[in-house]
């Protein structure tokens, strides 16, 4: 992978956090990184910068990483729609990873943060990444992360399944 030609923004409050994923970030290779402080400086960045992975922390004050991406992925002047954004929480309980993917986040990286986890989210972003998919209430990557071969139905949800047995 050509790390080299990427260009990330690491958002976060900490500055202690940013250096570290800066650093974790210069060490595989990628030479364009970009830091916000919050969403809404994030979101200012990507205007006038072309951004491929967003890298966001969960918890910040005052556009935090669920507003964020809810922006990214819903606001009529968003600067990227489609950007992977890999969300970043020291409160990776279900609930919190749950409203991250809700929203539109590709991949969730619990802290404290390790140089091999932040390089498999890339990876997995890049390698593997999910189609969109709009409805009335989301979009953003599929959040189906398993094919079921053993089911045929035309929405893929276990709904479905029931309505067919019965």
């Amino acid at each position: 992978m050509r790390f080299n030609l990427l260009k990330i923004l690491v958002v976060d409050d900490n500055h202690h956090m940013r250096t570290i994923l800066t650093e974790v970030l210069r060490a595989i290779g990628v030479r364009d990184v970009y830091e916000a402080t919050n969403g809404a400086e994030a979101l200012q960045k990507m205007r006038t910068q072309p951004i491929d992975i967003v890298i966001a922390d969960l918890a910040m004050e005052p556009v935090d990483g669920i507003e964020l991406v809810r922006l990214l992925r819903n606001a009529p002047d968003s600067p990227n729609q489609m950007v992977p954004v890999i969300m970043v929480t020291g409160h990776s309980t279900e609930r919190r990873v749950k409203e991250a993917r809700d929203v539109g986040a590709n991949e969730f990286l619990g802290k404290p943060v390790t140089a091999r986890g932040v390089l498999e989210r890339i990876q997995e972003v890049i390698d593997h990444a999910r189609p969109y998919v709009r409805c009335e209430s989301y979009f953003g990557p599929d959040r189906r992360r398993h094919e079921d071969a053993g089911y045929a139905g035309p929405r893929r949800r276990s709904s479905d399944k029931t309505e067919e047995s019965a």
